[in-house]
């Protein structure tokens, strides 16, 4: 049982709180703290909705996005391992709205307008979206291994061109951004031959500013360009994205082809199969990391809640009483970002936590500065406890309640046994070749090592570490790894190398220079002895 600070007696604390859950805790912080700054300074208006208890208690969101044919409904058919309802594939743009692809009982269908008034579901905001919006989203529900861990948001496929954008109906910029602010993580789909990203999608891209942690890149259909052409497709693909993603460092690109049909072109399928188990790593590991994003998009949320009320209460102190009211409006939007800047100064705020100047001087058009509320800092400080106290504690839950039960990771469709039996990644390769052999791997190459070594004046069977360092030392590795190399091959632990040694030592050498990582500790395989007694038993 927690609490957030030091319990008395009866195992409560000083304000009577106590909590069972992470979650639970979040969602009592954001309704006590910072609930009541966002409502007194009209945050939801100008921002974001206010959170509600599904928003809190939801899967981990995954949200793709992408132009039109880049493989987003088939990437999620590729995850599932089966078909969902209301999934439509083709060259052309099929997917016209926006699917949430959830967990349920039940295979089935719900509409958009339906969706948003379950209390149960995260998306009862979206209504502010209009009926345009909510007659192009369905949630998608089915029983699936995968869905019980995440859910899954695919998108319209994006085109290029101001036609298109206008002819939505809605403001599909600002409904992504209502979703990045909630999903856990963010997948841009490219496809090999679609590098371009039309003004529709750097809007979009846009939309996620603030969430770059999130964002993933998936460069789909690889196998469809040899070798020299993926390399240039690449180069072209991060410069296209440094134009529209303004961070100094460089987003993460996985590189494949996510689909159950052969490879087109098969030079560079071990580089897929790496690609691809990365990205299923970092999407298996989302609900682990589900609590500690929520945690932090709350932090994010407060520092913006926070700075808007400066910017509110600022406004209001320069409203005149009586006369002028509409000529100092104007000059106080038209000054915005001097007054950021007094702020900045004022109370120690990072720049970077201040709200898009332009969209905030064309909301302000439209409400009278002289009925805003003034600066309440009772309201400020009980945020500013909460960021400084409550989140450390809620910190150190979320790590006890992980010791005690971690969450279990994403299993199921596409992930399952990806790492198990001869196909998973790296199986009979590298240090792990020989595993299932009936003959010590090092033996194949061993009259060639024998060579190397009867040429280093062996003394009683074995050779000098002086003399084995000259040897290895001309495969050119670090002294680092040569040092592993020798601590692996020194079976006996007597500071020399006899033939059988030698050869290991060899062997472990090549593996690396092929580019393979070293174990800590020798795998039975590869132990001579345990070869020569393992043979030996079964020949008696």
């Amino acid at each position: 049982m927690f609490s957030w600070v030091k319990q008395e007696q009866g195992g409560r604390n000083k304000e009577g709180e106590m909590y069972q859950t992470v979650t639970e805790g979040l969602q009592t912080l954001y309704t006590k703290k910072l609930l009541p700054l966002e409502e007194t300074y009209l945050f939801h208006d100008f921002h974001s909705p206010a959170l509600e208890a599904a928003d809190f208690q939801s899967k981990p969101m995954v949200l793709l996005v992408g132009q039109y044919s880049t493989g987003k409904t088939t990437f999620i058919r590729y995850l599932l391992e089966q078909d969902f309802p209301g999934m439509r594939i083709g060259p052309e743009p099929t997917t016209d709205g926006f699917i949430a692809v959830m967990y349920g009982e039940n295979e089935g269908v719900v509409p958009g307008n339906a969706l948003v008034v379950d209390p149960k579901k995260p998306f009862r905001k979206l209504n502010a979206f209009g009926n345009s919006f909510l007659n192009r989203f369905i949630c998608s529900q089915m029983p699936n291994q995968v869905l019980q861990s995440i859910s899954i948001i695919d998108t319209p496929g994006i085109l290029s061109g101001e036609k298109q954008r206008i002819s939505r109906g809605y403001d599909f910029a600002e409904v992504l951004r209502w979703f990045g602010e909630r999903v856990d993580r963010i997948i841009l789909l490219f496809d090999a031959h679609k590098l371009d990203i039309s003004d529709e999608f750097s809007e979009a891209i846009r939309a996620f500013k603030g969430q770059d942690d999130k964002i993933r890149v998936v460069l789909n259909k690889a196998d469809q360009v040899d070798t020299q052409q993926l390399m240039r497709v690449y180069g072209a693909l991060m410069w296209s994205l440094g134009k529209v993603i303004n961070t100094p460092e460089v987003v993460r690109v996985y590189l494949g082809s996510f689909w159950a049909k052969p490879l087109q072109n098969t030079e560079n399928r071990r580089l897929f199969e790496a690609e691809s188990q990365d990205l299923f790593r970092d999407i298996q590991s989302l609900p682990r990391n589900a609590a500690l994003r929520k945690l932090n998009d709350l932090i994010k949320r407060a520092r913006l809640a926070k700075v808007h009320a400066y910017i509110i209460s600022y406004l209001k102190k320069e409203m005149p009483s009586l006369f002028g009211r509409e000529k100092k409006k104007e000059e106080l939007i038209m000054r915005l970002p001097e007054i950021y800047t007094i702020l900045q100064r004022e109370h120690h705020i990072s720049p970077g936590d201040f709200p898009n100047v332009a969209k905030m001087q064309d909301m302000l058009q439209h409400y009278d500065f002289s009925k805003f509320p003034s600066l309440k800092m009772k309201l400020i400080e009980s945020v500013d406890k909460m960021l400084a106290n409550k989140i450390a504690v809620l910190m150190a839950m979320i790590r006890e309640e992980e010791s005690k039960q971690p969450p279990a990771m994403v299993s199921g469709g596409a992930f399952e046994g990806s790492q198990d039996g001869p196909f998973g990644q790296g199986y009979g390769e590298g240090i792990s070749a020989g595993a299932d052999a009936d003959d010590w791997i090092v033996s194949r190459d061993k009259h060639r090592y024998d060579e190397l070594f009867y040429t280093l004046m062996p003394v009683n069977g074995k050779i000098t570490g002086v003399n084995a360092k000259k040897e290895m030392m001309s495969s050119r590795l670090p002294n680092t790894v040569l040092g592993k190399i020798w601590k692996l091959a020194d079976c006996d632990r007597d500071g020399m190398l006899d033939d059988e040694e030698f050869a290991l030592a060899q062997h472990l050498i090549k593996v690396k220079l092929e580019g393979y990582e070293l174990p800590t500790e020798l795998p039975p395989h590869l132990v001579f002895f345990q070869k020569k007694m393992t043979n030996h038993v079964t020949a008696l």
